[in-house]
């Protein structure tokens, strides 16, 4: 189950993080972002306990949203240490995100 990342659950969900964290920026009318979210969903499943998935709507939390320059979505950010460390735009294939997270897990 992904987690529902905002405004003010940001540090102690991301950036005090122990893990890595991936987390999807959306918006519920955002067509790519539905077609991505059963793939989010799958990742969260998949690397449950060694990287932390998060989605955060960006309509709801637009302070993230411009902390991190989100200017199309669905965007992919990357967490390590709690600090970003990739950016993946646009629907993508969930291998691509697949192998982004095995690179922060790395």
């Amino acid at each position: 189950m992904e987690l529902k990342i905002t405004d003010s659950n940001f540090e102690a969900e991301v950036k005090n993080s122990g893990m890595p964290v991936m987390v999807d920026f959306y918006a519920d009318w955002c067509g790519p972002c539905k077609m991505m979210a059963p793939v989010v969903a799958q990742l969260a499943e998949s690397y449950n306990g060694k990287c932390k998935i998060g989605k955060c709507n960006t309509d709801e939390n637009p302070k993230l949203a411009s902390e991190f320059k989100v200017m199309s979505i669905p965007t992919f950010i990357f967490f390590k240490d709690g600090k970003a460390v990739k950016t993946v735009i646009g629907a993508v294939s969930k291998n691509e995100l697949e192998e982004n997270i095995k690179q922060v897990l790395a």
